[in-house]
């Protein structure tokens, strides 16, 4: 994936909305700043409302990858209030 490092990964593929940016935000919560966390999530309402949901917390959403077999990639930089 280009020349970003990622430093963590979280698969919300098994649960459903609202639960998947709770997952995405947990995990990002145990990083440091600047770090990159990769959020493999399905197709539809996933990727409708966890890269919005994220945004709004004010971290920087830096790709979405489609996996091209139902699924995504989003890369997140945290980004400290």
């Amino acid at each position: 994936m280009d020349d970003i490092k990622i430093n963590d990964t979280v698969d919300i593929t098994d649960v459903v909305c609202p639960v998947t940016f709770v997952k995405a935000k947990v995990a990002l919560e145990e990083l440091e700043d600047g770090e990159i966390l990769s959020v493999h999530m399905n197709d539809g309402e996933p990727v409708q409302n966890v890269p919005r949901s994220i945004k709004e917390e004010g971290h920087q959403i830096l790709k979405l990858i489609d996996n091209e077999d139902g699924t995504y990639d989003l890369l997140v930089r945290k980004v400290e209030e």
